[in-house]
């Protein structure tokens, strides 16, 4: 798959180049020409048959990219071979078609390097750039290949310049073509002051280092396998294999050392008149070789090193592992950035809505300021009201305890006087019993006043109880304010639940103030009750002051009888019939408290007080 996509890179140019009009399209009879000679570079048999039969002249149409593809892949891809053909002469072919139309060297008036040094640095743009057309190589791609460049000529890149240059226009942030590398190459921006020589020499190293798989290369001296004489050879180190030359141009090859996971590189002492020197292992035979001077063996021992440690680990091309490397730490760069700009934005948004719920919890805190205030209002007119209430009742009150300390003074006189009257000693007897039923009634009547006013005090409860719920919900209230920061949508819906909430409580609240008024008019019924029955007994207590001291029209004086003075039985016998009456008013009276029917006992006490007496005919008089 690795030599398919280099090779494709290749044949996108190639194919580009014959696009004359840029319009994607290549006429067939040019498809024909570039397929023949992809067969030859790429050693694969010629198919003529095949050939015409895909690009048969049937229609005038010319063929795109996407039409010429199932070709290239079934009679020229698919059988290439790797390692059959000469990789060079294939780039060689490709370059050729393509730089007669867009490599202008003199451009800018002052090209820095060759056509050949243009063809090498546009292999080494093939095999850095991305995997995708059209092909580009990434800003740090293009920084690396420069500067393994000055590298290979012992001076240092200008990082800094090379930064301003990407930043000058924002197309080439994503990448720069091979032409506009090569340009920038040409330019001599950031290669000014160099011989064209050492440019040469450079690109030519780093080629065959990156395109090459050449780990090192340079001269050492060997130890022969028979002769045991030591000749001085051009060695070049690649991942499966150390070859020698007799020179630096690699014209006649002497032998190679092949190297695997068995393999292995050893320091040896100074000996046959031969220092630096190191041995390379393999499981057929050992190498003897020497060094120019102690850094020179040491980078041997470890470029031997790391290719014996490549095909341990099966990998063909060190820089192919570096440039898959490089790319992944890209791809974890860009997704770390593109996670921190989403990071940043996802916060961006969490503030605007942070600050957007913050603005509508100020809103609600402001109603519910104004809410508390009307509240507020609406407590201290109540706690008026009730104060005044509260004032009325006891007023009615203490007029009440002065009518039951009045009649308790009359009760004490009576009592006086029936001390004195020994002679009426049991009709009094009677008497103060019925008095004492009649303030027995009375005390009922108290007792049915306490009772209304623990009603009373049992609805000032409720509406307590209801003062707090209503706290209850203002608390309630503000933890959902609170939860408004995750639930915007349900806090509306709630805080409409709760008006209506409100409102019926308020609705309750008039409940009870209407409950609390009828009370107030039940008491005062109470009173009036109350004052009618204090009159009743001031009434009673005169006709008993008329019976006890009767005056009879004529007498001159009073008659002394054996019995007590003034006592008459007439008199005693109205006076019980009297007493009877008060009796079952009163009776009346309570059962009709207790059943409810207050109007039909107003009335029928006010028809038995009217109505005389049957078993008195002078109840009238009275």
């Amino acid at each position: 798959m690795e030599l398919r996509a280099e090779l494709l890179k290749s044949i996108w140019y190639a194919f580009t180049a014959l696009d004359a009009e840029k319009s994607g399209k290549v006429s067939k009879s040019q498809l024909k020409v570039l397929s023949h000679n992809l067969y030859t570079v790429l050693c694969i048999p010629h198919d003529p048959v095949a050939l015409e039969e895909h690009f048969k002249d049937d229609d005038d149409g010319p063929v795109s990219s996407q039409g010429y593809m199932p070709y290239l892949n079934k009679y020229i891809l698919d059988k290439v071979e790797e390692g059959a053909f000469v990789k060079e002469s294939f780039d060689e072919l490709c370059w050729t078609l393509t730089a007669k139309k867009n490599y202008k060297p003199n451009r800018n008036g002052n090209s820095v390097v060759s056509h050949e040094d243009a063809f090498k640095l546009w292999c080494l743009f093939n095999f850095l750039s991305e995997d995708k057309y059209p092909l580009v190589m990434v800003p740090d791609e293009v920084e690396y290949l420069l500067k393994k460049i000055c590298t290979a000529m012992s001076i240092e890149l200008n990082s800094g310049e090379l930064e301003d240059f990407f930043s000058q226009e924002a197309q080439q942030q994503s990448g720069l073509t091979v032409w506009q590398f090569l340009d920038l190459v040409n330019s001599g921006r950031f290669l000014r002051g160099i011989e064209r020589e050492a440019i040469s020499m450079a690109i030519e190293e780093v080629y065959q280092e990156i395109i090459g798989d050449v780990l090192k290369q340079g001269y050492l001296w060997k130890k022969g396998h028979l002769r045991r004489n030591w000749s001085e050879r051009w060695f070049t180190l690649k991942p499966s294999d150390l070859s020698y030359y007799v020179s630096e141009e690699r014209k006649e090859k002497k032998g190679s050392i092949s190297l695997d996971r068995n393999s292995c590189v050893e320091i040896l002492p100074d000996k046959d008149g031969k220092r630096c020197m190191f041995c390379v292992k393999t499981p057929s035979r050992t190498y003897e070789m020497s060094a120019s001077d102690t850094r020179q063996r040491q980078e041997w021992t470890l470029a031997i090193q790391m290719a014996i440690r490549l095909q341990a680990e099966g990998k063909k091309s060190l820089h192919k592992d570096l440039k898959q490397k490089r790319r992944e730490q890209r791809e974890q760069r860009e997704r770390k950035k593109a996670a921190k700009e989403e990071e940043m934005q996802r916060l961006k948004q969490l503030q605007e809505e942070k600050e957007r719920k913050l603005q509508e919890l100020e809103l609600l805190k402001e109603a519910q300021r104004q809410a508390e205030l009307l509240l507020h209002e609406e407590e201290e007119r109540r706690q008026q009201q009730h104060e005044e209430m509260q004032r009325t009742l006891e007023i009615q009150l203490q007029e009440a305890e002065k009518a039951r300390a009045n009649m308790q003074a009359e009760m004490v006189l009576k009592e006086a006087e029936a001390e004195r009257q020994r002679k009426r000693i049991t009709e009094l007897e009677e008497m103060q019993q019925r008095l004492q039923d009649a303030l027995h009634q009375e005390v009922k009547a108290r007792q049915d006043e306490e009772a209304v006013r623990y009603a009373q005090a049992r609805l000032l409860n409720e509406e307590e109880e209801k003062l707090k719920q209503l706290m209850k919900l203002k608390e309630e209230q503000e933890e959902y304010i609170i939860r408004t920061q995750h639930e915007k949508l349900i806090l509306k819906q709630e805080t409409e639940n709760k008006s209506k909430f409100l409102e019926e409580a308020q609705q309750q609240l008039e409940e009870v103030r209407v409950n609390r008024e009828r009370v107030d008019q039940d008491v005062m019924l109470a009173q009036r009750k109350l004052q009618q029955a204090s009159t009743n007994v001031k009434h009673w207590n005169v006709q008993m002051n008329r019976l006890m001291h009767p005056i009879a029209p004529g007498e001159k004086r009073t008659v002394v009888s054996g019995g007590f003075p003034g006592f008459n039985p007439a008199l005693l016998s109205r006076r019980d019939s009297s007493l009877k009456l008060k009796q079952n008013l009163e009776k009346k009276k309570s059962d009709a408290m207790k059943n409810g029917s207050k109007e039909n006992l107003n009335g029928e006490m006010e028809k038995q007080l009217q109505a005389p007496d049957k078993d008195n005919p002078s109840s009238e008089t009275l």
